[in-house]
């Protein structure tokens, strides 16, 4: 890694990532869909949904069978018209035909392939108003005696309490214990039509379910048929209600249920239920149909079916639009808890005793937050539920999205939208079509969805219904009576094809298939390379012989068909590195190139050799833009800046010239800002812009001048300031001497002078010379110092006195 960056040091490191991140993804679109053994069409549209298999004769004459299988914008670029591409599909229609109050649409057509999904909308429609049947399903064994007594008042009472939420009210009743076989009832003679004659009280006998009364809106009637109950009997302590519910729900003639109603079924129990496989304890496996079998009101299948399933009972109230409420004992309610999380649209209430109020209020709140919660279940044929994936999510009518499949809190008249998205995973193993139903029902509503679905395994290819991969194979069979043979390196061949050989020979050529591939059954069938793809009737084209742009090839912006790049849409030229978007020619005024020259390839060409730059936006030999308009500024300025004078310029200004209060709100790259200054010395703004290759100018009429007070005041100060700065710099030059003192060699060891005053009686003599230096320092003080050189005799030494004057008087003589 080191070395690879020490080699491509020099190019921008964001360049390289960009090109091998191009390169990469040019690369990985295709290698989703083609691989070495996929060399059907259909195998290569189980890659995914965005593969397509091209199924035109000529398309790339010498490729092997998996090239036709690719992405479609690549196959277009390799001269696979669409017509010729069979892709995955996915057609979603809505019968608008059926009209519906509450679920809409009621009717969908998919088309999917493997791989595939398609997505949908289905709106739920909350009413103000519905009709209601209520379904009493009891326990009538020995315990329920005092429970069963207080519904005897709950008819009248509980039809004058839902007049608030319904506009009509009707009742049924149906009664169960348990299925009247051992080990459950005691199958003593004398107890099977009495269980209770220990007890000395007359009990009916026990049963898996009995319909007693179907719906109806007469309360009297109702409440007659409860007086005349009777309670049962059992031996164990678990209920078949589960067996009494799912023959509730199927029996609809029996029971009455009403299209347009909403469906209660409300359960009366003490204790848990038997479920599924419990009832082998009596020897019966037989698992149970989901169908009604009551004959004069008895459920006649007790005794040979097995109690059904949660999940067989769940599917049975929801497709019969049921909701279930459960009233048990609080002995119980743990048990039913757990329960009621199994089947949709059901409710819990948990009563100490069955009295009246207590179920009357237990019915309208379960009612009540039944209708106020929306959802939907969704359910693909048993047959199929292991190739397709189901999603749901719902829009509630106040704007949030709901993450468990349902809305709370609906009101009347609102909508609840469902986004359900169905999904292929896999086609049937012999690969054939297959036609699918998915219910879509909202949870206790009499309306739902059906979808039909149609998976489309099998290639079509076209009219002709070849689609020329493996499965068409030009050398099985018998071609035109020839015998076949198998080779052990190409498969069956045609005795005749040793002869037609010359049929993969170009013209002029003395080799098959120009070099680079085998002829079989009088085809080529290119070889591979690492380079790329070799194709063509005799294997005389490829994808790697084009021009490189960048260090890619095709500039990374095509693909490379028989030596020549086709271009990406958008980009241009022989190896597709011309952008056909102007955009990035355009200057910030919108203009190509400033106006000044053309866009050749994406860049601009300058028309003057003097402009340069990315938008022939710079002139460093033009003169400058500002001052060459000056000229034309002093003649409007000479003329009053007056538009009716404005024509005696014309002769030095551009045809457009006008007047402003203020050029600054034009500020930008389209206009230059200048500045004038008169002889008055007033400053006038213009500013000047070139489009088109038409010069605009615009003056300010608003100059800034400077009056001749403040002109004056300005002088002054300047004076001032400039008398002040002389003064400052004098003085600080005089601290400065005075600091530095002068002090003679061996002077005053004290660092000091003293002055006593100039000596008059000093008199030079005639044979001396007297040369006197005075020095002001300090400037109170004067020092003198006399050199003395008397007349001396020829050849002695020169000798001359110096004495200095002032503090501490000093006499050297020296010897020369």
């Amino acid at each position: 890694m080191t070395s690879w960056l020490r080699t491509y040091g020099s190019v921008p490191l964001c360049l390289l990532l960009c090109c091998v991140v191009v390169l990469v993804c040019a690369e990985a679109g295709d290698s989703v869909c083609w691989s070495p053994g996929i060399t059907t069409c259909t195998e290569c549209l189980r890659r995914g949904p965005q593969c397509a298999w091209c199924f035109k004769e000529d398309f790339q004459d010498g490729l092997w069978p998996g090239q036709r299988c690719g992405l479609p914008v690549n196959l277009l670029r390799k001269g696979c018209e669409p017509e010729f591409m069979e892709q995955s599909e996915v057609k979603v229609e809505v019968n608008a035909t059926l009209s519906s109050t509450q679920v809409s649409p009621q009717d969908i057509s998919i088309t999917l392939r493997a791989g595939s999904e398609a997505s949908f909308i289905v709106a739920v429609k909350q009413l103000e108003r519905y009709p209601v049947d209520l379904y009493y399903l009891v326990d009538v064994s020995a315990s329920m005696q005092e429970n069963l007594d207080h519904l005897k008042t709950v008819g009248v009472a509980l039809s004058l309490r839902m007049t608030e939420h319904s506009s009509d009210l009707w009742l049924g009743f149906g009664s169960f214990v348990d299925k009247p076989v051992s080990p459950y009832i005691n199958v003593h003679p004398s107890k099977i039509n009495n269980p209770c004659s220990d007890y000395e009280i007359r009990c009916r006998p026990a049963h898996g379910f009995h319909h007693v009364l179907s719906m109806t809106g007469n309360m009297s009637e109702f409440t007659r048929v409860i007086k005349r109950q009777r309670i049962s009997g059992n031996m164990d302590t678990p209920e078949g209600g589960l067996d009494a519910m799912l023959q509730a729900a199927v029996c609809q003639r029996a029971v009455g249920w009403r299209p347009e109603a909403k469906r209660l079924l409300l359960l009366m129990t003490d204790q848990p239920s038997h479920l599924a496989l419990d009832s082998r304890l009596a020897g019966i496996v037989t698992p149970h149909d989901g169908l009604c079998h009551l004959e004069n009101s008895v459920y006649t299948g007790s005794t040979r079916m097995d109690h059904p399933s949660v999940g067989q009972l769940s599917d049975k109230l929801l497709e019969n639009h049921i909701y279930s409420i459960f009233a048990v004992e609080k002995q119980q309610y743990q048990w039913y808890e757990e329960l009621v999380r199994l089947l949709p649209g059901s409710h819990l209430g948990k009563l100490g005793l069955f009295q009246a109020p207590n179920l009357i209020e237990l019915v309208v709140d379960a009612y009540k937050r039944l209708l106020s919660e929306v959802a939907v279940s969704v359910s693909v044929e048993d047959k199929a539920v292991n190739r397709y994936w189901v999603s749901v999510s719902p829009l509630c009518p106040d704007g949030s999205t709901a993450k468990d499949q349902s809305c709370s809190g609906v009101q009347p008249n609102q909508t609840v939208y469902f986004n359900i998205t169905i999904g292929l995973r896999s086609c049937l193993n012999d690969g054939e079509d297959e036609d699918v139903r998915v219910m879509v029902r909202p949870v206790g509503y009499n309306e739902s969805t059906v979808i039909r679905i149609h998976s489309k395994c099998r290639c079509s290819c076209g009219p002709t219904r070849r689609c020329h991969d493996d499965s068409q194979s030009p050398c099985t069979g018998t071609q035109g009576g020839a015998i076949q043979e198998q080779r052990p390196d190409h498969g069956l061949i045609n005795d005749s094809s040793r002869d037609s050989d010359w049929k993969c020979r170009a013209n002029g050529s003395d080799v098959d298939c120009s070099g680079r591939g085998v002829c079989e059954c009088g085809r080529c069938v290119c070889e591979q390379s690492r380079l790329g793809k070799i194709y063509g009737k005799y294997c005389e084209r490829d994808d790697f012989s084009c021009s490189y742009e960048g260090g890619l090839l095709c500039g990374g912006h095509g693909v490379c068909v028989s030596g020549e790049c086709v271009c990406e849409d958008g980009w241009t030229g022989e190896s597709c590195g011309c952008p056909v978007s102007k955009a990035t020619c355009q200057s910030a005024s919108g203009l190509l190139c400033s106006g000044r020259g053309r866009c050749v390839c994406g860049k601009c060409v300058c028309d003057d050799p003097r402009y340069s730059g990315d938008v022939c936006d710079r002139c460093p030999a033009c003169q400058s833009t500002c001052q060459s308009h000056w000229k034309c500024v002093n003649c409007h300025l000479s003329h009053g800046l007056t538009q009716k004078e404005a024509g005696h310029c014309n002769s030095t200004c551009a045809p457009l010239v006008g007047y402003m209060d203020d050029v600054s709100g034009q500020a930008g790259e389209l206009w230059i800002q200048c500045l004038y200054i008169s002889n008055d010395g007033c400053r006038y703004p213009f500013q000047t812009s070139s489009q088109s290759g038409q010069t605009q100018l615009h003056i300010s009429t608003r100059p800034e001048c400077a009056s001749s007070s403040r002109l004056i005041g300005t002088f002054l100060s300047v004076c001032a300031l400039t008398v002040l700065c002389g003064l400052v710099v004098v003085a600080m030059s005089r601290l400065l001497l005075q600091k530095k003192g002068w002090s003679p060699g061996g002077a005053a060891e004290d660092g000091a002078y003293h002055c006593p005053g100039k000596d008059l009686s000093y008199i030079p003599t005639t044979n001396e010379k007297t040369v006197t230096y005075r020095r002001d320092h300090p400037p109170d003080c004067l020092m003198e110092m006399h050199i003395q050189v008397p007349k001396m005799p020829h050849g002695d030494p020169w000798q001359y006195k110096a004495e200095v004057r002032g503090h501490g008087q000093k006499e050297i003589t020296r010897d020369i």
